[in-house]
């Protein structure tokens, strides 16, 4: 039974996500080996998304100012170095990759009804749905005059399927959003299609701007698809962890959007009547009560799904880091290997 006392209830599980050497594995040597071919970036991405319409560049610089840590593109950039390219043509594709990324970012959060985003008020929050879906829009449009000004074919290739699959992956989550009988497999492909597969398409690229043998860009294309997977499986478990406070986030919105990830099919699958019957009125029904989350939480615990999820992170981890095996050893390949254990071991 889902116990009912309000007493003592945590906020989220603490989960140890430290190193075994006791140190935080972090993107450090992927930002210090990238920063000068990311600042020519970032002042591409603000020279293109400039417009005659005033609104655009405000909405736009509104949440490239509010992203991350541009994990992305600089897994474009670092790629093309690792593969030993010269030129500058990954500067101009790092670019489009990220504004690939925030125009899905905007449609995420008209889509989720979000009013958060770091910390931060987002877009449809300040200037509405309209605007931001029409921004996402002149985003996504100004990446494909990025691909077309590069003239690669494989390239346009790539990250043109990259879009359309992160489209398809939107319209998916739909149909697994309150559906507690969403099966793993499903919930893969979801995350696969929204998240890993641009993560694929940014390092893939990497080894066709290098003009490298076909191995090696299938290795970048498995290395970025599982580092993808690895990424979001732990940004799902943070949504039940005290450790999201760190991240600027409200630990739960997941729980609260009905949404169906990893931690959650686990504990379905293992819970009995009572504790399914909690899972449906709380995220099929959408029923909750003050409490509800404290008491996900505890279920979660109860069934180890918290740890057995980081444990599939591991998982897609460890493929990645075997993917990067056929590259010769370099500044820029182990850079790349640590960002697998960054996206495992995130805590900030």
């Amino acid at each position: 039974m889902v116990k009912q006392t309000r007493k003592s209830k945590p906020l989220g599980v603490v989960v140890n996500l430290e190193h075994a050497s006791g140190k935080s594995p972090s993107l450090d040597a992927l930002v210090a080996l990238t920063s000068d071919d990311l600042k020519d970036a970032n002042a591409l991405i603000i020279r293109t998304m400039d417009s005659p319409v005033a609104l655009i560049p405000q909405l736009a610089g509104h949440i490239i100012a509010a992203g991350g840590k541009r994990l992305r593109p600089m897994l474009t950039l670092a790629a093309s170095r690792m593969c030993g390219y010269k030129g500058t043509r990954h500067v101009g594709l790092a670019a489009c990759v990220e504004f690939i990324h925030t125009a899905t970012l905007l449609h995420d959060d008209v889509v989720d009804e979000s009013d958060l985003r770091r910390g931060l008020e987002t877009a449809n929050a300040i200037w509405g749905n309209q605007a931001s879906v029409l921004v996402g829009d002149f985003l996504f449009s100004r990446a494909f005059e990025l691909m077309v000004a590069d003239g690669s074919l494989p390239v346009l290739k790539v990250l043109s399927k990259a879009s359309s699959v992160i489209a398809e992956g939107e319209v998916l989550q739909l149909t697994t959003n309150n559906n507690t009988e969403t099966s793993e497999t499903a919930y893969l492909e979801v995350i696969q299609s929204k998240t890993a597969k641009l993560f694929s398409a940014a390092c893939r690229i990497g080894a066709l701007v290098a003009d490298r043998p076909r191995v090696e860009e299938e290795a970048l294309q498995t290395y970025g698809m599982n580092l993808g997977i690895t990424f979001q499986l732990i940004d799902d478990v943070l949504d039940y962890s005290a450790n999201q406070a760190a991240l600027g986030k409200t630990v739960g919105d997941d729980f609260r959007e009905g949404k169906i990830t990893l931690p959650v099919i686990l504990a379905y699958r293992r819970g009995g009547d009572a504790e399914r019957r909690f899972w449906r009125r709380t995220l099929e029904d959408l029923d909750q009560n003050d409490g509800d989350l404290a008491d996900a939480i505890e279920i979660m615990t109860r069934h180890d799904t918290i740890e057995d999820s980081i444990e599939r992170a591991r998982h897609y981890g460890a493929i990645a880091r075997d993917a990067m095996g056929i590259f010769k050893d370099c500044p820029e390949k182990q850079a790349l290997i640590d960002a697998i254990d960054f996206c495992i071991n995130r805590a900030h």
